[in-house]
């Protein structure tokens, strides 16, 4: 009998564990979405630095028993242009948006809500990016919504369209809601 060589088995087994991985991959409920490892679990503390005159955005504004969510957002970032409408009639609606201004310049975020609005009820900087990084943040924009309790309910990666809007993020402030008995 001929021995097998180990050299001839990597490549199959190789193979095997790129498709599992795959495979794994393609299960997911939602392939598009990222997951997150905070869901169910508390949101993470806040480490920010005041934002203009704005009041600051902490730990219990997280657990304040009203659903929230939570905008990562930066003036240079287009997508978060593009998702403003949307977080703007949130804040018509009574929501409690808050905003986490993520690597951006002071001046620049001011003139961006200046000219589109401001949707934030409380507001922090994160100009380093640490606040981000504890969220698990890849980017911007990112938005996070809470239970009333603080625990994170969903996190949504890229801008807030009107479809995103009423098929992820309505559904998960109801669930967000049913969590905390608000």
């Amino acid at each position: 009998m001929a021995k097998v060589s180990p050299l001839m088995i990597l490549p199959p087994a190789i193979f095997l564990a790129v498709a599992g991985l795959f495979y794994a991959g393609m299960l997911r409920e939602d392939p598009d979405s990222l997951p997150t490892a905070l869901k169910g679990k508390p949101a993470p503390a806040m480490q920010l630095e005041p934002f203009a005159d704005r009041p600051l955005l902490d730990d219990a504004a997280l657990r304040n028993g009203e659903v929230t969510l939570v905008n990562f957002w930066a003036s240079w970032c287009a997508p978060c242009r593009a998702e403003h409408p949307q977080l703007m009639q949130l804040s018509e609606e009574g929501v409690q948006v808050h905003g986490v201004n993520y690597k951006d310049t002071e001046p620049k975020a001011l003139g961006f809500l200046a000219g589109l609005g401001d949707p934030y009820v409380l507001s922090g900087a994160d100009p380093d990016g640490r606040t981000a990084i504890d969220w698990g943040v890849y980017g911007s924009p990112e938005t996070f919504v809470l239970a009333p309790d603080g625990t994170v309910v969903l996190r949504f990666a890229g801008p807030i369209t009107p479809s995103i809007l009423e098929n992820k993020i309505r559904p998960a402030m109801a669930e967000a809601a049913a969590i905390g008995g608000s």
